[in-house]
C-alpha cells in the first residue's frame, strides 16, 4: 500500500513539475526565402528566453522554447501553428514575418485561442484579439516615410515596387490614395509587384529610370521582402542609379539584409523603421553587447529584433500580473503595459494591440549600418488607416469596447469573419 501511494506520489509530482513549465512556440521561417530574415528572429527569442531563465524564468517556472520551421511555406505556418498549440501546448506563440504568412495563422490561432506577438510592420487594415502587433502599422512608417520624400527630398513621382502579396498591396493601395490626396497625379505613380524570390530586375529599374524622363524627381517605396531585395539592390549599383538620382525608401531592408550586400553602391539610401542599430543610448547599447556576445561579433541587430524584444518583456510582465498563462488573464494585463525600447523612449501597448513607436528614417552607409536622420516621438499605431474611407470609420478596442471594429458613425462592432 506505502509503494502504491509512493508511486502516485511520484507520479503527481512528475505531471506537476511538467505542467509547471512555460512554453513559448518561436514560429520562424529558418529555410527557403524568408530565411534571411527570419532565423535572426529565432535567435533574439532564444536569447531572450535564457536571459529570462537566468533571472529565475516567470514566476519561478522555467521558460521552455519549441522550434518549428515552417519553411517560407504559406499554408504550412498554419499547420506549424496548429501542432505548437494541440500537440506542443505552447502558452504563447511569437512568429511570422510576412502577413501572409500571419494571414495563414490567424483562423487557427482564433479558433484554439492562442496568443501570438507578430514582430514585423505590416499593411494594418486588420484586428484580432489573439494577436499583438509589434511591429509598424502604415502610420508608423509607410505614411512617415512617404512624407519625407514629399517634403525633404522634393520627390515628385513614385514607383511602388512589392513583392507580390498582402503587405505590399495593401500597404500600397493605401499610399496610392495618399499621394492622390497630396496632389501627385495617378499618371505620376508606377506600381509592380514581383513574385517572392525574383531575381531579374533590369527592365523593372528600366521603368523606373524611364519614369523620370520628363525631368520630375522621382523616388522609390520598397515593400520587397526576403532575397529579392539583394537582386534589386545589385540592379540598381550595376545601373549606376545612386541615392541622389534616384533615392530608395525600404520598408523591409534593415542591418540584416545588408549584411549579405556589398553597400558601396548604395550609400544614401533609405530605410524606414521604428529602430536601427545605430541608435545611441545605454539600453540600446548593452542589448547590442549581450546579442553579440550570445551569437557572435559579426551579428547585427534590427528592428524586428526590437519589437520581439518589447513583446517578450511585455508578456512576461503580463503573465507575472496575472500569475498564469491563460491567454484571456494575460491579455486583460497586456493593456497599458509600459516597457522601454532601444532608441531611448518607452513602448505602451495600447487597447487596440499595437505599440507606441518612434518613427526613423535611416540613411545606408557603407559599413552596412543607418546613420539616423530622421526621428520622430512615439507614434501611437493605428490599427485602420485613416487614408481609405471605408477603414477611417472604424476603431479597434479591446479594453473596453471589445471590439476589433467598431463602427464610429454606427455605433456597433462589426463582426468580421477571418477568410484567409
Amino acid at each position: 500500500m506505502k509503494k502504491t501511494l509512493l508511486a502516485s506520489a511520484l507520479t503527481t509530482l512528475c505531471v506537476s513539475s511538467a505542467m509547471a513549465d512555460i512554453k513559448v512556440g518561436i514560429l520562424h521561417s529558418l529555410s527557403g526565402t524568408m530565411a534571411i530574415s527570419e532565423t535572426t528572429l529565432k535567435d533574439t527569442m532564444l536569447m531572450l528566453i535564457d536571459q529570462q531563465n537566468e533571472k529565475g524564468g516567470i514566476n519561478g517556472e522555467k521558460i521552455i522554447p519549441v522550434v518549428v520551421d515552417p519553411a517560407s511555406d504559406w499554408p504550412l505556418f498554419a499547420e506549424k501553428a496548429r501542432e505548437l498549440l494541440t500537440v506542443e501546448n505552447v502558452d504563447v506563440i511569437f512568429g511570422n514575418w510576412t502577413s501572409v504568412s500571419r494571414k495563414s495563422v490567424l483562423p487557427v490561432i482564433e479558433e484554439l485561442n492562442g496568443l501570438l506577438f507578430y514582430p514585423v510592420q505590416y499593411e494594418g487594415e486588420e484586428s484580432s484579439k489573439n494577436v499583438f502587433y509589434t511591429g509598424a502599422a502604415p502610420n508608423q512608417q509607410a505614411i512617415p516615410a512617404t512624407d519625407y520624400f514629399l517634403e525633404e527630398l522634393g520627390v515628385e513621382k513614385f514607383a511602388l515596387l512589392g513583392t507580390d502579396y498582402v503587405y505590399p498591396r495593401t500597404t500600397n493601395n493605401i499610399l496610392e490614395q495618399y499621394l492622390k490626396d497630396k496632389g501627385i497625379d495617378q499618371d505620376d505613380i508606377f506600381v509592380n509587384y514581383t513574385p517572392f524570390g525574383h531575381s531579374d530586375w533590369s527592365k523593372i529599374v528600366a521603368d523606373v529610370v524611364a519614369l523620370g524622363a520628363d525631368g520630375k524627381k522621382v523616388g522609390v517605396i520598397s515593400t520587397i521582402n526576403g532575397d529579392a531585395n539583394i537582386g534589386f539592390y545589385k540592379e540598381l549599383a550595376a545601373a549606376g542609379i545612386s541615392a541622389d538620382d534616384i533615392p530608395v525608401v525600404a520598408f523591409s531592408v534593415g542591418e540584416e539584409e545588408l549584411a549579405g550586400l556589398d553597400t558601396t553602391n548604395l550609400v544614401g539610401h533609405l530605410a524606414a523603421w521604428n529602430y536601427f542599430q545605430s541608435a545611441e543610448g545605454d539600453v540600446n547599447a548593452n542589448f547590442i553587447k549581450t546579442w553579440k556576445k550570445t551569437m557572435g561579433e559579426n551579428r547585427v541587430t534590427n528592428d524586428p529584433m526590437e519589437a520581439h524584444y518589447i513583446g517578450f518583456n511585455m508578456w512576461v510582465n503580463a503573465v507575472e500580473a496575472a500569475g498564469s498563462t491563460d491567454v484571456d488573464l494575460v491579455r486583460a494585463e497586456m493593456y497599458g503595459q509600459k516597457f522601454p525600447n532601444l532608441t531611448g523612449g518607452v513602448a505602451e501597448m495600447l487597447p487596440n494591440h499595437h505599440l507606441s513607436k518612434p518613427v526613423l528614417i535611416g540613411e545606408i552607409q557603407d559599413n552596412g549600418q543607418f546613420d539616423i536622420i530622421s526621428q520622430t516621438i512615439e507614434v501611437a499605431g493605428d490599427a485602420w488607416t485613416d487614408f481609405l474611407p471605408a477603414s477611417a470609420v472604424l476603431k479597434s478596442d479591446w479594453k473596453d469596447l471589445e471590439c476589433g471594429m467598431y463602427n464610429t458613425e454606427t455605433k456597433s462592432c462589426v463582426q468580421l469573419k477571418s477568410n484567409y
